[in-house]
């Protein structure tokens, strides 16, 4: 423990460099598959056929070597170094939004079509029924797989340390370097991956009920603090009893 608790200050510098990529990772990733996965749902070809060639391009890549990629080989293409960090936030968001277009499409294609054909009667536009209508329900559908997406991508920047970022792991490898200890050192990163993760966790959950509520829905268990403990449930309606 007093070992752990000496490199404590190390740990704590490598877990900010691993949120910075989980959060920088996440925002990018959330972004390309908002817009690639609506395009996948879109009933023209063109559109779908680009959404298309992005998620089965990148979807096929695995995240590391994309990594080394963005880091050593566009240097050479373009001329142009990405910063180490930045690098790996690119490769994990265009990574994870692939697999995250595939989510949202599937999503918006769940939406009853009656309640388009709905939208179209009352002579909505397209962005109009998009906005109001197919992604308020879309949106509470994707967050479960979306949190498990986030998840992933965390423990996907253990790699990060790999191309030079001194992430979590990075420092990990440092301690059990100098001191030896490599039951400590990886175990006070174990402990802080798992922290993180929970902490990820439990900001979705918290998502995944308001989206649930503005939708008329309430999980069993009420709002307190053990009910975000658990996913919430979809299928209970506000004022009706299951």
């Amino acid at each position: 423990m007093d070992f752990l608790i000496e490199q404590l200050p190390r740990y704590l510098d490598g877990a900010l460099i691993t949120v910075q990529l989980t959060v920088g990772g996440s925002v990018l990733a959330f972004v390309l598959a908002m817009v690639f996965g609506i395009l996948g749902s879109m009933k023209h070809w063109l559109p779908r056929a680009v959404a298309t060639v992005y998620v089965e391009v990148f979807r096929g890549i695995a995240a590391l070597v994309l990594m080394f990629w963005m880091a050593y080989a566009l240097p050479l293409v373009s001329g142009y170094k990405l910063d180490d960090t930045f690098a790996a936030i690119v490769a994990l968001g265009i990574n994870l939004g692939a697999y995250g277009a595939e989510v949202v499409r599937a999503a918006v294609n769940a939406v009853p079509k009656a309640q388009v054909e709905a939208c179209v009667a009352l002579n909505m536009s397209w962005f109009q029924r998009t906005r109001l209508v197919v992604l308020p329900q879309a949106w509470a559908q994707m967050l479960p797989t979306f949190g498990n997406l986030v998840i992933e991508l965390m423990k996907a920047t253990a790699v990060a340390y790999l191309i030079g970022v001194a992430d979590l792991t990075a420092v990990a490898q440092q301690i059990r370097s100098a001191t030896g200890e490599t039951v400590l050192a990886f175990t006070g990163a174990l402990v802080l991956y798992y922290l993180i993760a929970q902490v990820l966790i439990f900001g979705m959950r918290l998502l995944e009920r308001r989206a649930n509520r503005k939708l008329g829905r309430i999980p069993p268990g009420g709002t307190g603090l053990l009910a975000l403990l658990r996913p919430p449930s979809v299928g209970t309606k506000v004022g009706v009893a299951k």
